[in-house]
């Protein structure tokens, strides 16, 4: 039984935590502190600070998280299925709803027409994350620009993988502050 209102709570903070996985914290914390009363307030907060700490979306760490101190891995489980399951029907959905009206022209002008903001919503992303590298524009970080510059040659010139390029960085980052 427990399973299952496992389950379906995290179904619901799925359903309804639309705007990532800040927006879900007090769907969670309205399910599993004062609905179920499954955590305590305290427990809560170490559930918010694990979920931010752990690689992964906030809402489905939470989930796997509350999952594991009610009812171990098979609680993990469902919680964790009970969070993703509406994304994962979502998404199926329109990927069938695509595969089958790929050729229509109103689609395809749709989607032509959400190309520039994805593209705006990326670049915004990119331009926020640069500018904080950068620090303000009073205390320029140098070491930040020529790293930025740097792993912008390395993969535009030389194809290196991103990921090698963000670990290098890191650790040139991580030396030249260990030296300083």
């Amino acid at each position: 039984m427990i399973y299952l209102q496992l389950f379906l709570s995290f179904l619901q903070i799925g359903l309804f935590s639309i705007g990532g996985g800040y927006a879900a914290m007090p769907l969670i914390q309205a399910q599993v502190v004062t609905a179920h009363s499954w955590l305590t307030m305290e427990e809560f907060s170490h559930l918010v600070t694990i979920s931010q700490m752990t690689p992964g979306p906030i809402a489905i760490n939470g989930a796997t998280f509350v999952g594991m101190q009610i009812a171990g891995f098979p609680g993990a489980l469902a919680a964790t299925l009970g969070c993703v399951a509406p994304s994962i029907v979502l998404v199926s959905v329109l990927a069938w709803v695509y595969y089958r009206y790929k050729t229509l022209s109103l689609l395809q002008r749709v989607l032509g027409c959400l190309r520039p903001a994805v593209v705006a919503l990326i670049a915004a992303a990119g331009v926020s994350i640069f500018l904080e590298v950068m620090g303000s524009p009073s205390a320029l970080n140098p070491v930040g620009i020529v790293l930025t510059l740097a792993g912008f040659v390395a993969l535009r010139k030389w194809r290196l993988s991103p990921v090698l390029v963000m670990v290098l960085c890191g650790l040139l980052n991580l030396a030249w502050g260990l030296a300083v």
